[in-house]
Formats: structure tokens, sequence, C-alpha cells
């Protein structure tokens, strides 16, 4: 018997069955997961008023792609990497790596990257992701669970007087509202094709 047997969950559909076991199907999608974003988080796109990631769509929509227990299991496996030393976080190694990199000044938002996916995949297995409306408000929802723990992280770590709006959400506005565009118009095609074959 399946661990994950949900029929909602997107990556299932677009995998062939029985080519691989059950474990060592988990084990690619969990580890190919982990490198998209880490490959995510390098490719900046210049953007108004900075430079823009993919690294939060890639993280939502993976979420939304391979249901709560895989995207978990996938940022898990993402932040371990990065905690081991491994240069998978945007701005490694120049910005150092490891631990110390974690609890700088970003550490809220990787540990928001977790209960994000999670909780997209959670929604998607639900049924969101079929359409621009569902899809959007899911990565939406993601997005505020994101700056929520990048906030709070921030709040924490250099004190509730600053500017934390100014620095850890406004600048990123714009190029999260693009990239929700987009994955709300990738999500439900890719379900149209993947539910076709």
């Amino acid at each position: 018997m399946s661990l994950i047997s949900n029929k909602e969950i997107l990556i299932f559909h677009a995998i062939p069955a029985g080519r691989f076991s059950r474990w060592t199907t988990y084990f690619l999608i969990i580890t190919i997961g982990s490198f998209l974003i880490a490959v995510s988080s390098k490719v900046q796109v210049p953007f108004y008023p900075v430079p823009m990631t993919l690294q939060t769509m890639t993280v939502l929509m993976l979420g939304m792609a391979l249901g709560w227990r895989l995207a978990g299991a996938t940022l898990f496996l993402y932040l371990v990497e990065g905690a081991l030393g491994l240069p998978v976080f945007a701005g490694t190694p120049e910005k150092g790596v490891g631990l110390a990199y974690m609890l700088g000044s970003t550490g809220g938002y990787l540990f928001g990257f977790i209960i994000a996916a999670m909780v997209c995949g959670w929604l998607a297995e639900r049924g969101w992701g079929y359409n621009f409306i569902s899809t959007a408000t899911c990565m939406v929802i993601g997005n505020l669970l994101i700056y929520g723990f990048g906030l709070f992280w921030l709040g924490m770590t250099f004190g509730w007087d600053k500017p934390l709006l100014e620095w850890g959400v406004i600048p990123f506005l714009w190029g999260d509202l693009l990239k929700i565009i987009i994955a709300a118009l990738v999500m439900p095609l890719a379900w149209k094709i993947s539910v076709k074959h």
C-alpha cells in the first residue's frame, strides 16, 4: 500500500507509474525537488525595485505539485543541505554558508518555506490548483506565511523598532505578484496536460 495515495497530487499524474519502486520514486522526487529549489535561488531576474529570484515560486509550486508530505520532505532536505554547508541558498557562498547563514537575516524565510510549501500542498490535495483563482489564492496564502515567518525572525533578530516591512516585504511585492500570476497560469495547465496522459 502506498504511503501517499491521494489522487489530487499532480506529480503522480505527471510521472509514469511502475517504473521505479514506491520508495525510489519518493527519493527521486524529493532529491530533484531540493535541486530545483537550489537552482531557483540562484536565478536572478532584473526587476523593480530589487532583482527577483524564482525561489518562492518554485517552493510554492512544488508544494502544490507534490502534496504536503513530499513537499515537507523536499524542503527539509533542502534545509539540511544548506545546514551542511552546501551553497544551496541565495547569496551562498558569497554571504556565508551553513548554520551561520541560516541564522542570519533570512532564517525566518527559510523556515517559512517548509510551512508554506506544506500548506500549499495540503490545499492542493483538496482541489486547489485546478483553476486560476484557487491557484492564485493558494500562492497568496503561501507568500503570506513566508512573509510572516520572515518578519517575525527579522523582528526577533534586529528589533521590532526597525522598518521591518520596508526591509522584508515591500521590495518583493511586485516580483511576488508576477510570480503568483505565472503560477496561477501554469498550474491549471499542468493539471490539464497531466490528466490527459
